[in-house]
């Protein structure tokens, strides 16, 4: 194996770089990063067994720029009209696997390969059962196999754990926009939960008739996800509300400066999606966390256009001083996600 492939959004390469290559360093892994603008993925080349150094020390859910990871040697360019022939051959330096997925990077060009993906899944799981190189039944106990398209006849064939990868194969949750929900921005706090905060403990952490503050609410998308889940919400934005959120009973409406409102009540939840500078809405989560206004918090901070990943640590650092000086035990955790843009998504948690 010769490299590492991290999928990301198409443009934040260079952030999704910078990440791997400080992770490394921090490792004692020794490699360099290979990647070109807009390709959506990255390559962080090294030797096999400094690969797999990384990816031991590294956890996979303490990136925030990569969507998905694997090990995986040279592009490996296919001959012939028989693409499955072709790659069970390309075999070497894989363990044993216990399931198969073929993927494409996300960018409009490679939307094309999608079709092909999934018609070769099949009848290579199949081809490589018969060869003993993958287990007869899904195994996710074991590594995951990893093919993904750059073009027709170019793939890559790698590896990953699965307990440290994405769940998702190529890093990506679709979710259906709600036809009533008031904007489309819903999907980014949906798809936080479930990047943060396991299914198992919806139940418990996401339950009925919770107290939250949404900061930056208007016109309600993230309001809207609160109210689904029967929470009592406090809707915090000098702009107006969707009227049927209003209906609900469920919803005060505060016509208040988001950074200036401070609770009367400590709430479960505070969610912020405000459109402003990110050291200025990391600093604020941070003192609702260290003046212990609420539980867990879920919010974005929108990002420059220069520096990004520099602008995080900062925002990161200044979020850890404000919390320490507390005293209060608080997890924080990051991540770009799907449905976010020119921004990230931060969660904040209260350790008891």
């Amino acid at each position: 194996m010769t490299q590492l492939v991290l999928l990301c959004r198409q443009g934040f390469e260079a952030e999704t770089a910078a990440e791997i290559q400080d992770l490394a360093s921090q490792a004692g892994c020794f490699g360099y990063c290979k990647t070109k603008n807009d390709q959506a993925w990255v390559s962080f080349v090294a030797e096999d067994h400094q690969l797999k150094q990384l990816v031991e020390h590294v956890r996979f859910r303490s990136l925030i720029f990569a969507r998905q990871w694997f090990i995986c040697g040279d592009v490996v360019h296919l001959s012939g009209e028989d693409r499955v022939s072709a790659i069970s051959q390309e075999m070497d330096g894989i363990p044993h696997c216990g399931e198969v997925e073929i993927i494409h990077v996300d960018t409009n060009e490679a939307k094309a390969l999608s079709r092909l993906c999934k018609s070769l899944t099949g009848p290579l799981a199949a081809s490589l059962r018969k060869k003993n190189r993958l287990s007869a039944k899904r195994n996710h106990k074991i590594p995951r196999l990893m093919i993904m398209f750059l073009e027709g006849k170019e793939v890559l064939v790698g590896y990953h754990f699965t307990d440290n990868a994405c769940k998702w194969p190529d890093g990506i949750l679709h979710l259906k926009s709600p036809k009533d929900a008031p904007s489309r921005s819903t999907l980014k706090l949906e798809e936080a939960w479930h990047w943060f905060i396991p299914k198992r403990q919806w139940g418990e952490r996401l339950s009925a008739g919770m107290r939250a503050v949404d900061l930056g609410a208007a016109p309600g998308g993230w309001t809207w996800q609160l109210v689904k889940r029967s929470m009592m919400v406090e809707a915090i934005d000098n702009g107006p509300m969707k009227g049927d959120l209003m209906e609900t009973g469920q919803v005060t409406h505060h016509e208040v400066d988001g950074f200036k409102f401070s609770p009367s009540k400590k709430a479960h939840w505070m969610v912020c999606d405000m459109a402003e500078s990110p050291i200025k809405v990391a600093e604020r989560m941070a003192q609702w966390m260290a003046n212990d206004w609420c539980s867990e918090a879920i919010f974005n901070l929108k990002l420059p256009m220069k520096k990004r990943y520099q602008e995080v640590q900062k925002c990161i650092e200044l979020m850890n001083e404000i919390i320490a000086k507390s005293g209060l035990e608080v997890e924080m955790s990051f991540k770009h996600l799907y449905h976010d843009r020119e921004e990230i998504t931060g969660h904040l948690r209260r350790r008891y």
